[in-house]
């Protein structure tokens, strides 16, 4: 299996996002490693100013191997679905060319997520097939700086681990939130579909 970027992503990726998963070779065993490498990926979309303070990936649960990443591009791409949830999940899947990412012969997969999943993405992660989700920052601290999550069930993570996929939440939040602040700070564009139902 190739690993962190397809030759043909369905999404546009950054330049510095896909040299920056090339560079990624080696597996990242621990959580931490994991979440840290994601928050990385959204602090450098909003210090490169190519898109919001989001980044994802997809690894290999059980080795750490980099499958897929994912951030935010909503506004360069003029796509309201590409959020770093799906943008990651995408990825993985043309990747492995697999459209179902829990297949028979497919290893474990996980997605690490800078924020816990708005509306949309937690659709994503239902059809998607990975197996486990583990988030930095809450849907609340990003709607603290002006992002609508739209509404989810508010028992999202009991069904996601009624459909076996289980969530780890508040990994490495402040260090995810740090990176909403520093959006913020830039004055970056804070993008928002209801503004003009409103």
């Amino acid at each position: 299996m190739k690993s962190g970027f397809p030759s043909t992503s369905p999404f546009r990726l950054p330049p510095w996002a896909i040299r920056l998963a090339r560079r990624q070779q080696n597996s990242m065993a621990g959580a931490a490693d994991r979440m840290r490498f994601v928050i990385q990926l959204a602090l450098t979309n909003v210090t490169a100013q190519t898109g919001g303070p989001f980044g994802a990936a997809v690894f290999e649960t059980k080795t750490g191997r980099l499958i897929a990443i994912g951030v935010n591009v909503v506004e360069p791409t003029n796509c309201s679905l590409a959020h770093a949830e799906v943008v990651a999940l995408a990825n993985a899947h043309a990747n492995l060319k697999q459209f179902d990412l829990s297949a028979p012969g497919m290893p474990k997969l996980t997605l690490v997520t800078s924020c816990e999943p708005c509306a949309m993405c937690y659709g994503a992660i239902l059809w998607s097939g990975v197996r486990n989700v583990v988030c930095a920052a809450r849907g609340s601290d990003a709607a603290a700086i002006g992002f609508d999550e739209a509404p989810k069930p508010k028992n999202w993570v009991a069904t996601l681990e009624d459909r076996g996929i289980s969530v780890t939440r508040d990994l490495c939040r402040d260090e995810a939130i740090a990176a909403f602040q520093r959006y913020q700070q830039t004055d970056g564009r804070i993008y928002n579909a209801r503004k003009g139902l409103t």
